[in-house]
């Protein structure tokens, strides 16, 4: 352990939800989706610039989205009981970032769509390693009561970085020139920024000792533990919550505009950036089950809309409101996962969550894009929003009154 690390874990817990770690990590993610998201966006217009049809770069996009997320998925789980073995979250936070922020701009050199595929699982390979050790270091920066906020918080700030990498690159495309190449390669400039705060401002935090009413590790055993009670309903939302860039597809329809796809993005996470924090606070005082369910209802609801919507207004106004499904359910999910486990082993914790979204992801993505080209966008919209409202009931079937739900019934510290 180096002498940095050795007085950060002397660092106590913050009585407030903002933290140091809090403020610097959402700042880390903040630069890392400015990078991220100035390219994404753009990834169905580089693939037509490719020569692929709008059908065809549907089951692209599927296939280069889920497997990135599915090579995330499975490092975070071993990332996340790795770093609850060494007892340090920090290493795999700075290694993480540093990875992804390095290799990301490579997508600029990328001559077919195997090559994305390349470029986008190894940054992905960065966050496998990152994310399950920096939530449980949120996780033990703050308060449990307070932790909906602070997840909150961290995600609106990562979408914020979704605003601004998507109007960077408008104007970039705007004023400058349309060579996407250069743009994606011009992103290296946030990644060395993101690089230079997670090694200078943030620091290990000491994780608590578990109370001797703690639960049994929930991660050793999940299908025994309450853990699993959360991840089934999860793992059933998850299968029919592809990509959002299908969304992109559904709003341009056959136009590839070069300008409509960074704005439609960026009024998409402006929303999820508003509803981030109010959706985590009305978690640690409503109760995290419930908030995300009400998530879910709307994810539904504007799934079946989107399956019939026509005019394209009205399919922006639906992409508008889509990012409020974001602000209720992402720090409140982060909050119960934090809290369905020992904090000995949260980083697990984190892992198997992540593993069920990452491993879903890549069969959500696949079908989607299966059912768009082989059936119909309706079809594929239609499943996705019968496969929330499945996923809702089975979390209130599974759900416990007396589950651990929230500040007031979770287990203290």
């Amino acid at each position: 352990m180096t002498a940095t690390d050795q007085s950060a874990t002397s660092e106590p817990r913050r009585s407030s939800w903002l933290s140091r770690n809090v403020l610097f990590l959402g700042l880390v993610s903040l630069l890392t989706d400015t990078a991220s998201e100035a390219i994404i966006p753009l990834l169905p217009v580089f693939l037509l610039g490719m020569g692929l049809t709008v059908g065809a770069s549907a089951m692209a996009l599927g296939w280069i989205e889920g497997v990135a997320e599915a090579t995330a998925a499975v490092l975070k789980l071993f990332a996340g009981k790795w770093a609850d073995r060494l007892g340090r979250n920090r290493p795999f936070v700075v290694f993480g970032y540093s990875l992804s922020s390095l290799v990301r701009p490579l997508i600029g050199l990328a001559t077919a769509p195997w090559h994305i595929v390349v470029v986008r699982a190894t940054d992905r390979v960065g966050k496998g390693l990152r994310s399950s050790p920096r939530d449980a270091l949120i996780a033990n920066s703050v308060e449990p009561s307070q932790r909906g906020a602070a997840f909150s918080l961290h995600r609106a700030m990562d979408h914020a970085g979704a605003v601004l990498g998507p109007l960077l690159a408008a104007a970039y495309l705007a004023w400058i020139s349309e060579d996407l190449r250069l743009l994606f390669l011009l992103t290296l400039i946030p990644g060395g920024l993101v690089v230079l705060l997670v090694l200078f401002g943030v620091k290990e935090q000491a994780k608590d000792q578990d109370s001797p009413t703690e639960l049994p590790a929930a991660t050793e055993a999940p299908a025994r533990r309450p853990l699993l009670r959360f991840l089934l309903p999860l793992g059933l939302f998850t299968l029919g919550n592809s990509s959002d860039v299908f969304l992109l597809l559904k709003a341009a329809g056959d136009d590839a505009d070069f300008a409509t796809f960074p704005l439609l993005w960026v009024g998409l996470h402006i929303v999820k950036m508003l509803a981030s924090v109010p959706g985590g606070k009305l978690s640690d005082r409503w109760g995290r089950r419930r908030t995300i369910a009400l998530g879910w209802v709307l994810y539904a609801a504007i799934y079946a809309a989107l399956a019939f919507a026509e005019d394209r207004y009205l399919v922006w106004a639906l992409l508008g409101a889509y990012g409020v499904y974001y602000g209720l359910t992402e720090g409140a999910e982060r909050a119960l996962i934090s809290e369905l486990a020992p904090k000995r082993k949260q980083g697990a914790a984190f892992g198997w969550y992540y593993l069920t979204l990452g491993l879903l992801a890549l069969a959500a993505s696949v079908l989607f894009g299966a059912i768009w080209e082989l059936v119909s966008s309706r079809a594929a919209f239609l499943t996705g929003a019968g496969l929330a409202a499945a996923a809702v009931i089975l979390l209130g079937l599974l759900g416990k009154p007396n589950s651990r739900d929230g500040p007031a019934a979770a287990n203290p510290g």
